[in-house]
């Protein structure tokens, strides 16, 4: 199942929400991924250029950018990204397919 690292940043409104009535969204959005046929498979918040990151495997793209526009759609995050994650053994496999296209820079 494909796996994807989501880095998400709240607005300042949604933070205010959370401190007035402080809530664990890691378990407000595992049935939602679940529902969808994922798992997720991490989420911690972070200082930084964002706010939280988590790490989901789902059933494809299309699970992947529906659950991206469902959490974009509320209007709670100022920055939302996802990034497609490959194990190391796919990065090996691409490397050796790229070996063989004979692509040639510009000269």
């Amino acid at each position: 199942m494909p796996r994807y690292l989501i880095g998400f940043s709240y607005t300042p409104e949604a933070w205010a929400a959370l401190v007035k009535s402080p809530q664990n969204r890691r378990e407000a959005i595992r049935p939602m991924i679940e529902g969808m046929g994922g798992k997720l498979e991490a989420f911690y918040y972070a200082f930084g250029e964002e706010d939280g990151y988590a790490i989901l495997d789902m059933p494809d793209n299309v699970s992947a950018a529906a659950f991206a526009l469902a959490v974009a759609a509320t209007g709670a995050l100022k920055t939302y990204s996802t990034t497609v994650l490959m194990t190391a053994e796919e990065a090996v496999e691409a490397m050796k397919k790229a070996s063989g296209t004979g692509y040639r820079p510009p000269a």
